[in-house]
């Protein structure tokens, strides 16, 4: 990749769909939490929802802080936090201490900046901050975190290996990571995914095992890693919300497809700081 292809750090694709694109604002992510969502069954059973929808993408949330634990008084970090509204959620429901979300893209915090604004301008201003960075190289000191969390964010970053070494580094001894995200399970999968998706065929998104972030989670002093698909939960109901706006065939509608053949699937992958 050449620097032209790069811009202020990101990939051209990252900068285009987070940017100008706007991803936020596009219907299928109603609520601005940008992600497919955590499923239950009944939501299968009739036409879906915006509310539905909105609070699928919540359960994604309260599922991947459930992993971690209690909670309470913690200091919270999201990477990759979009627009912010999972922090409010974690805020809200968990009662951390504090909640830093971190972007990458400088319009995507314009935009958490205005969604959140009563938080950051309000009584509750000491509890949510927000911070450009990269999963790679975070703005932050050693052992500043008692929990690092990612929601739908890891498939865009460039390097696993330092985001894992950066994520151990920033947590406390006994601090938690929780990260949730969709993956190759086969590596070699990579051109058939960029021909059922066009979100890999342009670079956006990146086919790599889990396997590739356990391993370095293990090898940054991250004990008790473990990884847990959660697909099912995932791909039939993402694929029911989309059955209302996109037609069979269309690619949008084979990440269901992609999941079934075994080139995809979501997991949870969480670990403890040593």
């Amino acid at each position: 990749m050449t620097q032209a292809d790069r811009s202020d750090g990101m990939r051209a694709a990252v900068q285009e769909t987070y940017g100008p694109a706007d991803l936020s604002a596009v219907p299928v992510f109603a609520g601005g939490f940008i992600n497919f969502g955590y499923w239950r069954p009944e939501d299968l059973d009739g036409p879906p929802t915006v509310d539905d929808r909105i609070r699928s993408q919540q359960d994604l949330y309260r599922r991947v802080l459930g992993s971690a634990g209690p909670l309470g008084g913690a200091e919270l970090l999201e990477v990759g936090c979009g627009l912010g509204v999972g922090c409010a959620l974690a805020l809200e429901e968990y009662g951390p201490a504090r909640v830093t979300g971190m972007d990458i893209h400088p319009q995507q915090l314009e935009r958490a900046r205005r969604a959140n604004a009563r938080l950051l301008d309000g009584a509750g201003s000491k509890r949510l901050r927000l911070v450009r960075g990269s999963a790679e190289r975070m703005p932050f000191e050693d052992a500043e975190f008692d929990l690092v969390y990612s929601v739908e964010a890891a498939q865009h970053f460039d390097d696993l290996a330092l985001f894992a070494a950066e994520t151990a580094r920033v947590l406390r001894p006994g601090g938690r990571a929780a990260v949730t995200s969709f993956f190759a399970p086969d590596p070699a999968s990579a051109p058939r995914l960029a021909e059922l998706l066009d979100t890999f065929a342009d670079g956006l998104d990146i086919a790599r095992p889990p396997s590739e972030l356990t391993e370095a989670l293990a090898r940054s002093g991250m004990a008790d890693v473990r990884c847990e698909s959660i697909g099912a939960s995932v791909w039939p109901g993402w694929d029911h919300w989309l059955s209302a706006q996109w037609k069979p065939g269309t690619w949008p509608r084979n990440f269901r497809h992609a999941w079934e053949q075994g080139l995809l699937d979501y997991y949870v992958i969480t670990g403890t700081r040593s």
